[in-house]
């Protein structure tokens, strides 16, 4: 992507447990299900018998994040190249469009879970992210986005995306828990800023199109509380999940 800044890399020598191998364990959650041999146990023995050791600490082969992250650290250095690419298109649309600030700053939030941490249920992991940092209706609008994307409103013009159609088959159904959110968030008062998110979400998918993410800095300095410590050291409910995407490799 040509608009990430580069990162600082480490040589292996420079990064903790210098001289052995580093194993990365996959995350339990991702073995789930997975058709895929799990290798908790073979990589146990190795670590036992002396062989390797358990990734602890910064990983050689990830860019390094500055002392006090910013929310714009983790769009350059942490975010997979799609979502780096989709929310800043997403934000971008919108602000084109003439949209509310707040608006625009949902957009640019709607898929952080995605970035670099979960992508089932994305909507709701990702608000509990960013409820310290922003106001109570963005963090609201990125939750129930979660739902709002399955269900067409013809009024803003949002109908059911065509990809979903190769992506779950057509005769899938959402939830009953999709389906509880969607009818609450009809009523709700802020139905409207979570509903521009899925506008604005389905045509953020463009490869040949680079946002440059710094025309955001100032509407993140109005809307995003950024913690003077930095994300995943401030000591708030969420810190961990901050730090989990800077550390996303270690063992425990």
């Amino acid at each position: 992507m040509k608009r990430r800044r580069p990162g600082l890399f480490l040589s292996p020598e420079q990064c903790p447990q210098a001289g052995r191998e580093r194993m990365v364990m996959p995350q339990p959650i991702a073995m789930t299900g997975s058709q895929e041999e799990n290798p908790e146990r073979p990589m146990m023995r190795r670590s036992i018998q002396g062989e390797a050791v358990f990734m602890m600490g910064q990983n050689p082969a990830l860019p390094v994040m500055p002392e006090r992250p910013t929310l714009l650290d983790f769009f350059h250095q942490r975010f997979s190249d799609l979502a780096f690419m989709h929310l800043l298109q997403s934000a971008k649309i919108a602000l084109d469009a003439g949209q509310e600030e707040k608006v625009v700053m949902a957009c640019l939030l709607h898929d952080i879970s995605n970035g670099a941490l979960l992508r089932t249920d994305h909507g709701y992991w990702g608000a509990q992210m960013i409820a310290p940092y922003v106001s109570e209706e963005i963090s609201w609008a990125v939750r129930h986005h979660q739902a709002l994307r399955y269900f067409p409103d013809e009024a803003v013009g949002y109908a059911y995306p065509e990809a979903y159609l190769a992506f779950f088959g057509p005769d899938y159904q959402p939830s009953e828990y999709l389906k509880r959110d969607h009818e609450r968030a009809r009523n709700h008062r802020w139905y409207m800023t979570s509903r521009l998110i899925t506008l604005y979400d389905t045509y953020s998918f463009q490869d040949d199109w680079d946002v440059d993410p710094d025309q955001f800095t100032d509407l993140i300095g109005r809307h995003f509380r950024q913690p003077e410590e930095g994300l995943g050291f401030d000591n708030s409910p969420v810190a961990h999940m901050w730090r989990t995407m800077i550390w996303p490799n270690n063992f425990l």
